[in-house]
């Protein structure tokens, strides 16, 4: 194929990812009451799920993680704030559903020029990456967006202050967080293609690694909304398993390349 063929490819594998996207974000669009009461509005409720095991949590341990002070309104300032919020919360909805069609149409993009030794090696990445950015999303959900909207929600430098949220500022904080925290559960996937490009190696991942625990701390300490240790653990320890998940990909792409080659012939 000549490089424009390729392109007239690559357009008809995105089109047809733009359509599902569209489909879903229709379908989310008209399921409002659900997507915003249900899911969007979900943490501002005092029996989410989140917050029965904190409360359970703090029983147990006989520590204060019980979250109930929901001290904000929300508020929409501007003619056309809520139908935009609508339409936005709705495509963002849309894009997460048909996150795994859109992997495969670019999967099936990407394939063709692979080598057979290439396909073998990469079997099943679809699968893989569809189940840690959900992974990741309900992580975000239901951990770092959640506490994240109630620290900084209910933060008040002085009792004369009363906080008044508007509702693109919720919207937007609690979707960035969600999304950006399932592309970030990508990153075993990421360190498995540049352990076998040769950029990264588990010796590199283990010389940093108490670097990275340093800025996983920093960001449990930042999100958590109780400075005590054990809500920063919750969100802490699994961006440690993450990390150590992905330092074991990489030493597992090494001994299989070390291995290839040295049964290959000279």
């Amino acid at each position: 194929m000549t490089f424009l063929e390729h392109l007239e490819a690559l357009r008809w594998h995105l089109v047809r990812s733009a359509i599902a996207v569209v489909v879903c974000m229709v379908v989310a669009f008209m399921n409002k009451s659900f997507l915003f009461d249900t899911i969007i509005f979900g943490p501002r409720n005092a029996d989410f799920p989140t917050y029965r095991v904190l409360c359970y949590l703090s029983e147990k341990l006989h520590v204060d993680m019980c979250i109930t002070d929901f001290n904000y309104i929300l508020i929409n300032v501007a003619m056309a704030g809520q139908f935009t919020m609508h339409i936005w919360v709705s495509f963002i909805a849309g894009l997460v559903v048909s996150f795994p069609y859109i992997l495969w149409e670019l999967w099936k993009f990407i394939k063709p020029a692979l080598s057979e030794k290439e396909k073998s090696y990469s079997q099943g990445v679809v699968f893989y990456c569809t189940a840690l950015f959900f992974a990741g999303v309900l992580f975000g959900y239901y951990v770092i967006g959640t506490m994240s909207i109630n620290f900084l929600g209910t933060y008040t430098v002085s009792e004369q202050v009363k906080n008044q949220i508007s509702l693109d500022s919720y919207i937007s904080t609690i979707s960035f967080l969600t999304f950006a925290s399932g592309v970030i559960f990508e990153l075993p996937m990421v360190i498995y293609f540049l352990s076998k490009i040769g950029i990264i190696t588990p010796q590199f991942m283990r010389k940093y690694r108490k670097h990275a625990m340093v800025i996983i701390l920093i960001i449990a300490a930042i999100i958590t909304p109780s400075p005590d240790v054990s809500s920063q653990l919750l969100v802490a320890v699994p961006l440690f398993l993450l990390y150590e998940i992905s330092i074991f990909v990489s030493a597992y792409v090494i001994r299989k390349s070390a291995s290839a080659n040295l049964n290959s012939p000279s």
